[in-house]
């Protein structure tokens, strides 16, 4: 498999990252760049974690997994949208901090299925996957750091209903995964 093709598998798997980590930077007040790296690196290791687990996988389980992967994709991402929308009514409440281990943890597996699938994809090639997962990882990585940096300036603009948008925008990638996986959006 070419670099370019690599490469653009790369961006591909890399965009519910990136929508994700604009969302955590609006959510996050000021993050810091240890926010932004924390997010980035989380995102950026289970985008390369991702396909080599599926690349295993893909040699018995490839059925099991292909089946269910958008249905915990859309789960994860629709309940912590959900929680971000109703703390959004409630100033006085406590935030969901995306940099929170349990929910950054939800938020890089829900991101990563996709990556899962292209590494039984590889499996099914006979390819190495070893190259193309850490050009993932650090595709995911650097297009997500920048993206929480860009969350910040937007969270700044629209500070009042930056939660609730932050919600609605993982709801919708929720919403996105399960229809492509069942054939309705392409």
């Amino acid at each position: 498999m070419n670099r370019f093709v690599i490469l653009g598998i790369a961006l591909g798997l890399a965009m519910d990252a990136v929508a994700v980590s604009v969302s955590c930077g609006i959510t996050l007040k000021k993050p810091r760049l240890r926010d932004a790296l924390r997010i980035a690196g989380s995102f950026g290791f289970f985008q390369a974690a991702m396909p080599v687990l599926g690349w295993a996988a893909g040699f018995g389980f490839r059925k099991v997994i292909e089946s269910v992967d958008h249905w915990i994709a859309a789960a994860l991402l629709g309940f912590i949208g959900i929680r971000m929308i109703i703390e959004s009514g409630h100033v006085a409440k406590k935030r969901t901090c995306p940099t929170r281990p349990g929910v950054l943890l939800m938020l890089s597996v829900a991101t990563s299925i996709d990556a899962l699938a292209a590494g039984l994809s590889f499996s099914f090639l006979n390819t190495d996957i070893w190259g193309p997962a850490m050009v993932i990882g650090v595709v995911t990585f650097t297009l997500s750091l920048g993206s929480v940096m860009l969350g910040r300036r937007l969270g700044v603009l629209f500070e009042k209903k930056v939660e609730a948008a932050g919600g609605v925008i993982l709801i919708a990638i929720g919403v996105k995964i399960l229809l492509q996986h069942l054939g309705v959006w392409a």
